[in-house]
Order: structure tokens, then C-alpha cells, then sequence
């Protein structure tokens, strides 16, 4: 494929994944397990950053012609039964594992596999291509998968703390060469120097830059990466981060409740305004409470707050679009 066809493909990629694919994690309790049957392409293109620079991706895609990056998220229940068919539309090997549950083992260039699993445990799960490691994993082949609690619609775990919404944010950090090395066969041979770094795909703009305010592209007003809820609205973030670097997560307005750090469930639920986010395939479990901001003066139970992370190099885009990095908005309406 020429270079054109794949920013022409990679363009269109990413506009039918940012559109209605992910946002809002939804869920009706039921009360009998069921067979969910889900098919992922394994897929390829270029997407612009902030900065104008086209970087190569790999994403598991709701079809043959989009690039979905991250994967839409899976959402099941204890109990359920997944069929997930994947269909590998490059000519490269891959692979699609949770770990624990499932591993497809190799999935050859132009080949397909179906993989049927049960899942028993409740919480917050990353799916992700573990071949060439960590390479397929970083370029984008990874996604979210939510497994409920039997008849339960608003807690992580049974018993947990009760919320009455949910999101995934994927958090990645994004080497250029790295990924221009992935497109042509190479293993790459620099050192890491991550220059983008992303929410669910996506970079943060601001006032002046022509996405801002686009729902498809700026990760401070996606549909999928901003907070919105009223004051009492309890909002479940799952939070994996499938890129090497660890990072701080800081939430404005509100202290989080921390639930689980790496798929285990806290002994005891603190609160917290800011969280050491582990690397590698690391994750955190919180809510945020959507309670009137203790601390605003005067009293306020509307208004735009930020998520950002307090390691510096995240608020930067291409090592010095300052403010162009992962962050998001939480807006109480």
C-alpha cells in the first residue's frame, strides 16, 4: 500500500472509531450468563498528532476498513461465554491475549481465529497482541475488556463501592520511530523517546488549535475521554495503561476512590487526588465521586475542572506543544 492510501485510510480510520464506537460503558444486569460474540480486524494506517506529524498504527478494528486505536471495549458477565474472532487483514503475525484468561497463540498474515473463553472473575482487563513485544502492544493492538459482577450493574467487584457510570481510558506512549520501524518489518534499535502521549488514542488541544473542541480528536471534549456528570453522578474510570512509562494521574475538583491497582482489589478504599499509574499493561481502578468541589470558594456544583498528569513530559506533544498531551476535561454539569 502506498504511503497516500495509507493516510487516506488511516484519516477514515480513525474518524469511524472516534465516532459512537467507544464513550459511556452501558450495562443491564441479567440473570443468566449468555454467549457474546464479538469480531475484531487487525488493521493498519497513519494518524496525525497535534503537531501535524502522521504516525504509523496497528489497532484491533470494528472492520477491514477502519483503524479503531485503541480496540472498543468488551463489556461482559461473570459467567458469559466470548467467542472473539479475529481476522488478520496484515501481512504480519499476531496475537490477541488476556492475561489468564485467553491466548490465541499465532495469528498468521491473512489468517483468522476464533477463541472461545468463559470468564468467572469480576474487574478490569486489558486485551493486547503480546508478539514482538512490546511492540504490537505499543503500536495499538490492545483494547478493554469489563467483566461485571453476576446481576450487578454498578459495582467493580461484589461489594465494592457503588458507581452509576463507567468509562475506559487506554493511556499509551507513543515513540514515532518506534512505530515508523514497525511499519517497514524492523525491530527498533533507538532508544525509547516517547513524544506523544495519549488517552484512548487521543491528544489533548487547546484554544488556537484548529481540532479544538472536536469530538473526534481533542481528548478534552471526546465523548470517551471527558468526564461529564451532575453533583451525585459516580463515575467508574478503568484506567490501563499499555505504554512503558509510569506515570501520576491528577484529578481537579474531586478526590477519586481508589478500588483496585492492577486487577487486585484495595484492602482499604482511599482517597486520593493524585496515583502512581504502573507501566506496562499497569492499571487503576477509581471513581470519581462528583460531589460539589469541597474547596471552591465561593460554592460551586457546576463548572470545567481538569485531569492531567503531573509527570511533565505527558503535558508536551513532538517535546514542546506544551498543554497538547494526556489530559481531559471533567465537566460538572
Amino acid at each position: 500500500m502506498k504511503r497516500r492510501e495509507f493516510l487516506k485510510f488511516g484519516t477514515a480510520g480513525v474518524a469511524s472509531s472516534m465516532l459512537g464506537s467507544l464513550g459511556l460503558l452501558t450495562w443491564v444486569p441479567r440473570a443468566h450468563a449468555i454467549t457474546i460474540n464479538k469480531t475484531y480486524y487487525i488493521t493498519d494506517g497513519f494518524v496525525a498528532q497535534v503537531d501535524g506529524q502522521d504516525v504509523y498504527f496497528r489497532g484491533f478494528s470494528n472492520s477491514s476498513g477502519t483503524l479503531n486505536m485503541p480496540a472498543e471495549p468488551i463489556i461482559a458477565q461473570q459467567g458469559d461465554t466470548l467467542n472473539i474472532t479475529i481476522i488478520n487483514t496484515l501481512g504480519t503475525t499476531h496475537s490477541f491475549v488476556i492475561d489468564g484468561i485467553v491466548d490465541s497463540g499465532s495469528i498468521a498474515g491473512g489468517a483468522s481465529k476464533t477463541v472461545s473463553f468463559t470468564v468467572n472473575n469480576a474487574g478490569s482487563y486489558l486485551f493486547y497482541d503480546k508478539l514482538n513485544a512490546p511492540y504490537n502492544r505499543l503500536s495499538g493492538l490492545h483494547g478493554g475488556f469489563a467483566v461485571m459482577p453476576s446481576g450487578s450493574s454498578n459495582e467493580l467487584y461484589s461489594g465494592s463501592a457503588t458507581f452509576v457510570q463507567q468509562y475506559f481510558w487506554v493511556t499509551n506512549d507513543v515513540d514515532p520511530v518506534w512505530h515508523e520501524a514497525i511499519r517497514v518489518g524492523n525491530t527498533p534499535s533507538t532508544p525509547f523517546t516517547p513524544r506523544y502521549f495519549t488517552i484512548n488514542g487521543r491528544n489533548m488541544r487547546v484554544p488556537g488549535h484548529p481540532e479544538y473542541t472536536n469530538t473526534d480528536r481533542d481528548s478534552g471534549y471526546a465523548t470517551d475521554t471527558r468526564l461529564v456528570g451532575s453533583v451525585g453522578d459516580r463515575t467508574l474510570i478503568r484506567i490501563q495503561n499499555v505504554g512503558l512509562c509510569r506515570h501520576s494521574v491528577h484529578f481537579h475538583a474531586n478526590h477519586v476512590e481508589w478500588l483496585a491497582v492492577n486487577g487486585s482489589p484495595r484492602p482499604q478504599v482511599w482517597k486520593k487526588d493524585t496515583l502512581n499509574l504502573p507501566n506496562n499493561k499497569g492499571s487503576l481502578d477509581v471513581i470519581y465521586p462528583f460531589e460539589a468541589p469541597p474547596d471552591a470558594w465561593p460554592p460551586v456544583s457546576t463548572g470545567h475542572f481538569p485531569m492531567h498528569f503531573h509527570d511533565e513530559m505527558t503535558q508536551t506533544a513532538g517535546g514542546g506543544f506544551y498543554q497538547f498531551g494526556l489530559a481531559t476535561t471533567i465537566e460538572f454539569k
